[in-house]
């Protein structure tokens, strides 16, 4: 459990029960007993902990503009990112097949061990506990929140443009699936009339991998 003392540090948070730390960072490949019903917790912690942060900075937003903004500050990019920041990948225990698959580098369940952190931290110190966490996590981010910057996701703000211009709405495709059924990564192509060639995007749904690739075609448009 040494590993995990200095992992505690690393978070901030001194656990009183570091096997709840082990089973937060342990992979269903690893064991019988692994993280996904803390991610669970922790994914609904994580979102009221955010409402009630933004619901108090911006008293006079409106419910779409908060809930935009909500989802723009938890989505899986930035907890996979809140997760490398925290190196959670060094701990992970995964089994040999995620191992030799890099699935310590995976985003999809970098950012799934983030939220079963916040999970694992709740049941050890409570409320006060993970939402001191998060709070801390999400700091920068939350300073810099604008509820007048344009927070419509990609794939909507990558058709408003093409619409702008004239052109023939984006084609997206899937490319490949892999993973088991309850854990799968999606890869997906964005494919628009004025880029010869398609972009890219994976996440752990369709939706996610959609929006990443929207996002990439959206830079090179942007660019020009």
């Amino acid at each position: 459990m040494d590993d995990l003392s200095i992992l505690s540090k690393r978070l901030s948070y001194h656990f009183k029960d570091l096997e709840l730390l082990n089973t937060a960072l342990t992979h269903r490949s690893a064991n019988k007993k692994h993280y996904e019903r803390m991610e669970f917790l922790g994914d609904a912690i994580l979102n009221v902990t955010i409402t009630d942060e933004l619901y108090h900075r911006f008293p006079n937003a409106s419910e779409g503009d908060l809930s935009r903004l909500r989802a723009s500050l938890v989505k899986g990019d930035t907890l996979s990112e809140l997760a490398k920041l925290l190196d959670l990948g060094e701990y992970l225990r995964l089994g040999s097949g995620e191992l030799k698959s890099g699935g310590f580098r995976r985003n999809s369940i970098l950012a799934d061990v983030f939220e079963s952190i916040i999970g694992a931290i709740y049941l050890d110190g409570g409320n006060q506990a993970s939402k001191q966490f998060i709070l801390e996590q999400f700091a920068e981010r939350l300073a810099q929140a604008d509820i007048t910057k344009n927070l419509k996701d990609p794939k909507t703000r990558l058709q408003e443009l093409l619409q702008s211009k004239g052109c023939e709405l984006p084609n997206y495709e899937i490319k490949n699936t892999s993973g088991q059924a309850h854990n799968q990564t999606f890869d997906v192509t964005c494919h628009v009339s004025l880029v010869p060639k398609p972009t890219e995007g994976s996440g752990n749904s369709r939706r996610k991998a959609e929006q990443a690739a929207a996002e990439q075609m959206l830079a090179i448009l942007e660019a020009v």
